[in-house]
């Protein structure tokens, strides 16, 4: 048995989260089935099975920590967009013309965080290139 078979067979049995998600009992299982098919006259090198599964393990943590930061990333620019509500602000639309106004909704789109404006003109977050300080309300009254 090779290990581009055996690595296949893991993957499969681990499910859709990937090799990261191998336990022990399925890792240990992995080496002593190559340790069992090998050839007694032409030994596999553990060793590099060993070292071709870290690897594998490895480039999948990274893919899930990237996934993850992504996540992140999404969420905290949605966040973002959020606290604009209410709030004028310019940009280009998704029709690439020149607009300003004030956010009346914020949603996830394929695309990222798209501001809707109160005329109806969508803004994707990415396009936003300025937010409009509103003026403090006047304290100036009839009170001395």
């Amino acid at each position: 048995m090779n290990i581009a078979s055996t690595s296949s067979n893991a993957s499969t049995s681990s499910g859709a989260s990937g090799l990261s998600s191998l336990s022990t009992e399925e890792f240990t299982k992995i080496i002593f089935t190559e340790l069992t098919n090998q050839d007694p006259l032409s030994p596999n090198d553990t060793n590099q099975l060993l070292q071709q599964i870290s690897t594998i393990r490895s480039i999948q943590s990274d893919i899930d920590l990237s996934d993850n930061l992504k996540g992140l990333v999404n969420q905290n620019e949605f966040s973002s967009a959020a606290s604009l509500i209410g709030k004028p602000v310019g940009g280009v639309s998704e029709d690439m013309f020149r607009v300003q106004g004030i956010v009346q909704m914020v949603s996830r789109t394929q695309d990222g965080t798209v501001l809707t404006l109160q005329d109806g003109s969508r803004v994707n977050i990415k396009n936003l290139d300025a937010i409009v300080a509103q003026p403090a309300p006047s304290t100036t009254g009839g009170n001395p």
